[in-house]
């Protein structure tokens, strides 16, 4: 969830044309290849494909899923952890919530009920979840319009449109947020112009601190790959707005990532990104557990998705909240909100060409 450091300018990107591989691609999943009549199986193996399309930090994809018979169990890949950024993993059950989202909203689109167990092993941490089906279903008119969001749906690190959003879609977000056990502050340009502005000068805070930390630097770099590498995971510099002609320079990014505290030019870059957002949102929970982690990944998929459902795009600025010390003054400035989990931007912008997602294949144990 972590945007890459905009350390160069941003260069309008191509429309190159896709090459035969992408139809591996998760993001060219079709519900028309739904296996109607398929076992209950391979049901559950074509809903990953929309589960891995969730957002995570750094695009780790840090999920692992285990078929046993008619059930799927999702896991923790502490392989893919952030220990420098996200030391405590907590923001990869939250990327993992995200894809617990996505699975759970593809079965009920296509007519099942989901049931759900988290952490159903209390001496296994990483297993997060259970998920089997259960009795058949009508889907609800939302419930569609959401699954139909899934593969619309990625982070967009472009500057935002001078476009309000509407009030009708603000009401429609802290609902997503609320119906799965979240709180969503909405920061306006207006209202609380002081607490807007704290939180901004907060985030090029964090930048400095994280960008003058070599393990950060280093951690960071080695999720830097080139779209062309081959590799289904990591930070393109694509995604960031360049030129796809210019993603082979990738290696380099990654070196002056690793080499250099660029803090004070990505802390300039961020500041005018988030002062110039239409809307800057902190979802929150009621406590800071594991469980709440993963429900704040629920509440920030269902609201990613909602969002696009209007063309709304969002990314994320969690720097202060990464930080301890920051964090507890974005706590301080909405202290009836709990504990502050997820800080984003929404507006609207031109359309990004999303990052590479791992195959089903990858992120199976195996199949029961």
């Amino acid at each position: 969830m972590l945007g890459l450091l905009n350390i160069f300018p941003l260069i309008s990107p191509t429309t190159t044309q896709q090459t035969s591989q992408l139809n591996l691609d998760p993001w060219q999943v079709e519900e028309d290849n739904f296996p109607l009549s398929g076992t209950n199986s391979e049901k559950l193996k074509f809903f990953l494909n929309y589960a891995v399309l969730a957002p995570s930090g750094h695009n780790t994809q840090p999920w692992l899923f285990k078929m046993v018979d008619d059930v799927i169990e999702l896991y923790a890949d502490t392989t893919r952890a952030l220990p420098i950024v996200d030391p405590n993993h907590r923001e990869l059950i939250i990327s993992c919530g995200a894809a617990l989202f996505n699975l759970r909203l593809a079965m009920r689109h296509f007519g099942y009920q989901d049931i759900l167990e988290i952490f159903p092993e209390p001496q296994n941490p990483n297993f997060l979840a259970r998920i089997s089906f259960g009795s058949k279903r009508i889907a609800k008119a939302e419930e569609h319009f959401l699954f139909r969001a899934i593969p619309k749906r990625c982070t967009n690190r472009l500057p935002f449109l001078n476009r309000q959003l509407p009030k009708s879609l603000m009401s429609e977000l802290e609902f997503a947020a609320s119906s799965e056990q979240a709180w969503l502050q909405v920061i306006s340009q207006i209202i609380p112009e002081d607490d807007r502005e704290a939180v901004i000068n907060l985030i090029a805070k964090g930048d400095r601190l994280q960008m003058a930390n070599p393990l950060f630097r280093q951690e960071l770099a080695q999720w830097i790959h080139s779209g062309k590498s081959g590799s289904h995971d990591g930070i393109t510099a694509y995604a960031q707005g360049m030129d796809e002609r210019l993603d082979t320079i990738a290696p380099l990014i990654s070196f002056a990532v690793r080499s250099f505290d660029l803090g004070k030019s990505q802390s300039v870059k961020d500041q005018k990104l988030a002062a110039k957002a239409p809307i800057l949102m902190l979802l929150s929970s009621k406590h800071d557990t594991p469980q709440d982690w993963l429900a704040i990944g629920e509440a920030l998929e269902h609201l990613l998705l909602r969002a696009r459902i209007d063309d709304v795009w969002a990314s994320f600025f969690n720097q202060p909240i990464q930080t301890s010390e920051l964090r507890s003054q974005i706590q301080a400035l909405f202290p009836e909100n709990g504990y502050p989990q997820i800080l984003l931007r929404l507006g609207y912008a031109k359309d990004p060409k999303p990052t590479p997602r791992r195959p089903v294949e990858e992120v199976l144990l195996n199949i029961g």
